[in-house]
């Protein structure tokens, strides 16, 4: 685990937010994705505004 959450700068497809945690948590890149799609979709858009919010928030590696 780092210590410090970054944006990569390869494995990501929108801005590397998600990459980005998962590389934090040690987690898959894809099961970070998939709960950021469906957190999006069962919190109405909280999740959405929340990667956007971290978009601008977070360094990049």
């Amino acid at each position: 685990m780092s210590t410090r959450i970054a944006r990569p700068k390869n494995d990501r497809l929108v801005a590397g937010v998600c990459a980005g945690v998962a590389q934090h948590l040690g987690l898959p890149v894809a099961a970070v994705r998939v709960a950021a799609v469906v957190g999006s979709v069962l919190s109405l858009g909280v999740t959405a505004g929340l990667y956007i919010v971290l978009w601008i928030m977070l360094p990049r590696e």
